[in-house]
């Protein structure tokens, strides 16, 4: 690959200030090889150029959360009963020929790079997706989620995850890395749970779990009631032993909460729970539009700001929200948090790269970094902050996405 160098009006290293007219500049093994001033940063006789005089150049976005295996699967808004939305959902999914899941996993990556999107954390139990990242030399976490919420299925629901994990561990390598996801308290028995961090643990995967998401979630839990736990009495599930736990404290007492879990939503959580997850130092993928959309409420950002947790966010799906904009979550974050510009962007940077292990290689324009980086035409006047432009911007004001250094999206109506 040939080098390339990127101009822009500004450009936003996120781990340092702004720099006016400035320009980064891509080595041929796709890694940056300076950040600076025009003036400052080399032109190799033989680098392609790219100029957006009036744009900005920043980091490729961090998606902590999404469900690209999804993509296409229904449309519309999905309501305020979430039991209800899960049970659907399970039942369109197992009407979707398999073939089809490769085909979204797909389009929905294609989506991601349009939208500035350039490392995915994802979670699924089709494989699809793992494979569509590697097929695509993409870069990302891919969960591969396990069920099994009756205790009597533990064997069956372990050994199917080791028997996935065997299989699709040909596809990791590179950026693609493979982890495990528990689904979510709902779904998975506290047997399972602890068989599963202990399997993540023993083989060094990352983990993944959807986590105090609902208050029919915390009900089932803390009371052994509401409507998963009706639909658990309908299929001879034994409930949760009372008194019971809130969702946090239950999954730690079954050793799932680490330095390598990832807990997506975490809305309802008290400051004891927030406690818990900070003392472990798992990470939080926050999905703020997605939450509203199924009335689950707001997550408490600013008490787990408060506290250090590490935080990014994440677009759930397109059942949920519709198609990846990242930056609208960040924005819906920054009003929750009270979050000035700079803070806002990096929940989608930086921090939402420290969120998933990976701060060293992206995240940031930083010499030695992964060159992921991203061009937009932003709204606003030159003039304007540059963080407020692009924490502004739209996937339409995507000019071009860069993975290590190679196109992966560049808009047809840039000039």
């Amino acid at each position: 690959m040939r080098p390339r160098r990127l101009a822009a009006g500004w450009v936003l290293p996120v781990s340092a200030p702004p720099i006016a007219g400035g320009a980064v500049l891509i080595g041929p093994g796709g890694r940056i090889e300076a950040v600076g001033p025009d003036s400052a940063v080399p032109r190799p006789a033989d680098a392609e150029e790219q100029a957006v005089p009036e744009g900005i150049v920043l980091p490729g976005l961090v998606n902590t959360h999404s469900h690209l295996e999804l993509t296409g699967l229904g449309d519309g808004p999905p309501g305020h009963d979430f039991p209800a939305w899960i049970g659907g959902l399970r039942r369109m999914k197992a009407q979707r020929p398999p073939e089809e899941y490769l085909d979204a996993a797909r389009r929905g990556l294609t989506a991601c790079w349009a939208a500035g999107v350039t490392t995915i954390a994802d979670t699924g139990d089709s494989g699809a997706v793992i494979r569509a990242l590697a097929e695509a030399e993409g870069s990302g976490v891919v969960y591969h989620e396990v069920f099994g919420p009756h205790p009597d299925q533990l064997d069956e629901s372990l050994t199917g995850l080791r028997q996935a994990v065997r299989s699709l561990g040909r596809y990791a390598g590179g950026r693609v890395r493979l982890g495990v996801s528990p689904h979510a308290p709902y779904t998975v028995s506290g047997p399972l749970y602890a068989a599963t961090a202990a399997y993540a643990e023993a083989e060094g995967l990352p983990l993944a779990v959807h986590l105090a998401e609902s208050r029919a979630e915390s009900e089932l839990v803390e009371r052994a009631a509401g409507a998963f736990a009706a639909a658990w009495e309908r299929r001879g599930i034994p409930l949760p032993p009372l008194p019971g736990r809130t969702p946090v404290e239950w999954l730690d007492e079954h050793g799932v909460l680490g330095a390598r879990t990832l807990c997506i939503h975490v809305v309802q959580a008290g400051a004891a729970d927030l406690d818990l997850i900070a003392e472990r130092d798992a990470a939080v993928a926050l999905c703020p539009l997605s939450n509203r959309a199924h009335g689950h409420g707001d997550p408490p950002l600013a008490a787990m700001l408060d506290r250090r947790i590490r935080l990014g966010v994440g677009t759930d799906s397109a059942l949920s929200v519709g198609p990846p904009d990242l930056l609208a979550e960040a924005r819906a974050a920054r009003a929750l948090g009270g979050l000035d510009a700079d803070r806002a962007l990096a929940l989608c940077t930086l921090a939402a790269a420290a969120a998933l292990g990976l701060e060293r290689e992206i995240g940031s324009l930083e010499r030695g970094k992964w060159a992921d980086c991203i061009t937009l035409r932003a709204p606003g006047s030159p003039g304007d902050p540059p963080a407020e432009r692009a924490l502004a911007s739209r996937p339409g004001d995507v000019v071009t996405t860069y993975l290590g250094g190679r196109v992966v999206y560049h808009s047809d109506t840039a000039s």
